[in-house]
């Protein structure tokens, strides 16, 4: 039996950007295409929702903050919500400013305030968020089953406590959502990981 039809084309358009938009870079230490985290959000999204923006929101989550998209691109081509919900996913303080700090030195108030905005944020963004966040937590899981407390080398903070602090915070500003078979996977993996 042949699949149903379904209109995709807003999603196809925001994968297509995406891929363009990650094209020729690589997941930091992971020897594979970007392209594979964005995609692997989307589908965990997904799970949680049919909603095509929130999926091609999930797709373009990165484009943002990791290359050189603006949110008045976003906005123009894939309207305002998704452009909302992508730079509400982006990594930054808004008004706050770290002259002369490294990234170490800013981590704990950055990830203080992404779990803030987080807390505060409208359900679809906690939705598209939450396929970002499941989706590292799966990558961070699997690696440390591998290298064990070797893996915190490769981040800017080192200290194991300080990653537990971060996704058990962000754990509670996702617990909207714990009804989903994506929350639930995600906090069993912090436990795992964090045990």
């Amino acid at each position: 039996m042949a699949n149903k039809y379904l209109d995709t084309e807003l999603l196809d358009r925001a994968i297509i950007f995406a891929v363009k938009a990650h094209h020729n870079t690589e997941r930091r230490g992971k020897g594979f295409p970007y392209i594979v985290h964005p995609l692997e959000a989307m589908e965990i999204v997904a799970t949680i929702t049919p909603d095509q923006e929130l999926l091609a929101a999930a797709a373009l989550h990165d484009v943002i903050e990791d290359t050189e998209v603006t949110v008045d691109e976003l906005r123009e081509m894939f309207g305002e919500r998704i452009a909302h919900l992508v730079h509400a996913e982006s990594d930054q303080i808004d008004g706050v400013l770290f002259d002369g700090q490294n990234e170490e030195e800013t981590w704990h108030a950055r990830k203080q305030a992404a779990i803030d905005r987080l807390a505060a944020a409208p359900h679809d963004a906690k939705v598209v968020a939450m396929g970002d966040k499941l989706s590292n937590m799966r990558a961070i899981a699997r690696d440390y089953k591998e290298k064990g407390d070797a893996l915190w080398s490769i981040f800017h903070v080192k200290d194991k406590a300080s990653h537990e602090w971060h996704y058990r915070g962000l754990a509670a500003s996702l617990s909207e959502l714990s009804g989903t078979f994506a929350y639930q996977e995600f906090v069993r993996l912090i436990d795992e990981v964090f045990a």
